[in-house]
């Protein structure tokens, strides 16, 4: 399911990552990286704050649509 799906305090495993190539390394420098843990802090008209390793990130539905968890 795409991680815009997933209820605020939980956390889950990064199964897939989808979107074009330079999507997809954007992510993967900001740490969403395939195997990875990902928890939905809070959710604002659609977008996310997201924490990823050891940062709070916050990401557009629209991302959050590409990241499969």
């Amino acid at each position: 399911m795409p991680l815009s799906m997933v209820n605020v305090g939980e956390t889950r495993l990064i199964r897939k990552i989808g979107g074009q190539t330079e999507t997809k390394q954007f992510l993967e420098k900001l740490g969403f990286v395939v195997g990875g843990e990902i928890k939905v802090v809070s959710v604002m008209g659609g977008n996310l704050i997201v924490q990823v390793k050891e940062a709070r990130v916050a990401i557009s539905k629209e991302m959050a649509l590409k990241i499969m968890v």
